[in-house]
């Protein structure tokens, strides 16, 4: 399983705006030209983050857009989630799909072990704690 450019991308819009949070709103171009995006595509993410109410748009000349939530609201496996479908390593078995021994063997030592790690990660991590604005301790560092 990889995390697409659209997750990517997303997961990088949200953590943008949250570091930028004292601005009532930003314009996409803005993002953009920070994070080294395409402009096209960032909307077309921004149009999925808006409409799953993780973000808002604020219309006209000024406009941009801005968290729709508080950061320690959001949760980065609920973003992926919206963006990437569900974030499984293997497609559980269609249902009256039999398995024999050594797949179900596979299924439940490897592959059902693989999705759990993935969740605790991701469903552990919200916005605030990738931008360390909860507690310095426990978010992330990182230097440039």
């Amino acid at each position: 399983m990889k995390i697409s450019t659209r997750g990517r991308y997303g997961i990088r819009l949200l953590i943008d705006l949250a570091e930028h949070i004292s601005e009532p709103h930003t314009a996409l171009a803005l993002v953009a030209e920070r994070q080294g995006i395409s402009i096209r595509y960032l909307e077309q993410v921004a149009v999925i983050l808006r409409r799953s109410g993780f973000i808002r748009s604020v219309k006209g000349a000024s406009g941009g857009y801005a968290l729709a939530r508080p950061a320690h609201e959001i949760i980065i496996g609920e973003v992926l989630r919206i963006l990437e479908g569900d974030m499984l390593i293997v497609d559980p078995p269609l249902p009256g799909v039999k398995e024999n021994k050594l797949q179900r063997c596979i299924r439940t030592t490897v592959y059902n072990r693989l999705n759990d790690r993935i969740s605790q990660v991701i469903d552990r991590e919200t916005l605030a704690s990738m931008v360390g604005t909860i507690d310095p301790d426990e978010s992330y560092m990182y230097f440039i």
